[in-house]
């Protein structure tokens, strides 16, 4: 059985998909009551699973006429995503927030699955070694590397 977090991320995934703007609106409180649980756990999956690396932006308002507005990024032209990307990585960049990035390129068919594996293991902390920031550093090296061949038109 799935736990209640992959549960409140399918369900807002569905809306999304279902919605013709592209973006939905929610009340946070009514949302954690539909699904038996504090307003906080609807947060920890926003900032977990609806991330700008992931694809999405989360536009949130607390209070009596607070709202959760969820927009899916659309798809960029080559050049915008490697601008994009770069501005996301960074100098550096950590293990987890790498991934989020390649699940966002996988999830828009950028990458193949098994082009998203090899990412993951050549830019995951075992490969890596070393302290962490200069694994962080190399990190976002590599993967600054990626982007600029996946931005290449002559290799399509």
């Amino acid at each position: 059985m799935s736990n209640l977090a992959d549960r409140i991320e399918r369900h807002l995934k569905r809306i999304l998909d279902d919605s013709q703007q592209g973006y939905i609106i929610l009340r946070r409180g009514m949302l954690a009551a539909e699904f038996s649980c504090v307003p906080s756990q609807i947060n920890y999956v926003l900032s977990t699973r609806f991330t700008v690396e992931r694809g999405y932006l989360v536009e949130s308002r607390r209070g009596g006429g607070g709202y959760l507005r969820i927009v899916r990024l659309g798809s960029t032209t080559d050049r915008q995503l490697h601008q994009a990307m770069r501005e996301l990585i960074g100098e550096q960049i950590s293990q987890e927030r790498a991934y989020n990035l390649i699940e966002r390129l996988l999830n828009d068919k950028l990458v193949t699955i098994r082009e998203a594996e090899i990412l993951r293991c050549v830019l995951s902390r075992e490969s890596l070694g070393g302290e962490t920031l200069q694994r962080d550093i190399l990190r976002a090296r590599l993967l600054k590397n990626t982007f600029i061949i996946l931005c290449r038109e002559d290799l399509a």
